[in-house]
């Protein structure tokens, strides 16, 4: 093989992986805000219609996707986008609180740094903020919210944590922008984002605990209702 053939064939391949990842990144997004409904079948043919591409990219696509949970191969008969049922997402939210809880005990008790203390700064500013205003829409809001809690496991220095933390927070996206459709949702959030930062900063690590599983718990609460929500957007968007 001749150096421009050589050439060539690796920037077909770089090609073809720039195509495969943002094929992932849209269907990912698709999968998350429940844009399927369960059990939805993806297939190569309409995926290359779809995203006006050949199968090798697709076909990548859907092996990360795979991988990752968010579709399953069907024998034979393409793939299958996985919807989480109620009693998975409840114990994502257990493994969630598991996470977080670890998270505001280490918090309270280690020493604030003047760059941990620059970063409870701003949160505290952006929560008192937003406390104040009504603006928002429930994505916004559910937007940062994911980031108050990704901020403080990041602040903590444990990659591990923060890598499933994340794995986990992107598949409740959809479940955190319904539930601040609900009335109030918004306004105690912040109040509760507020607590959480004054109980770390006060080194009481029950009280963080606690305003921490408050915090949490009712999103979990409201889970079944939510999920219904999000398979009657599911089917409308498919019908």
């Amino acid at each position: 093989m001749t150096k421009k053939a050589r050439r060539e064939n690796r920037e077909k391949k770089r090609d073809s992986m720039n195509l495969s990842s943002s094929v992932v990144a849209t269907l990912k997004e698709h999968i998350v805000h429940w844009h399927y409904p369960p059990e939805h079948r993806l297939t190569e043919e309409e995926l290359c219609r779809t995203f006006g591409v050949s199968r090798s990219p697709v076909r990548e696509a859907l092996r990360v996707l795979a991988s990752n949970g968010f579709v399953k191969k069907l024998p034979n008969r393409g793939y299958a986008v996985k919807q989480y049922s109620i009693e998975e997402l409840e114990e994502l939210y257990e493994m969630r609180l598991a996470l977080e809880l670890y998270t505001i005990e280490r918090l309270a008790t280690e020493e604030i740094s003047s760059q941990r203390a620059a970063e409870f700064d701003d949160l505290r500013q952006t929560w008192t903020a937003l406390l104040q205003e009504s603006s928002k829409n429930p994505e916004e809001f559910a937007i940062l919210d994911t980031l108050f809690h990704d901020t403080l496991a990041r602040v903590l220095g444990n990659k591990s944590l923060l890598r499933n933390l994340r794995t986990i927070n992107e598949r409740l996206t959809l479940f955190r922008m319904l539930d601040f459709d609900r009335r109030d949702r918004a306004e105690r959030t912040c109040h509760q984002h507020l607590e959480i930062l004054k109980r770390i900063s006060t080194k009481d690590v029950p009280g963080a605990r606690a305003a921490m599983q408050d915090n949490i718990e009712e999103g979990r609460t409201n889970i079944r209702t939510t999920i219904k929500d999000a398979l009657a957007r599911a089917y409308l968007k498919k019908a």
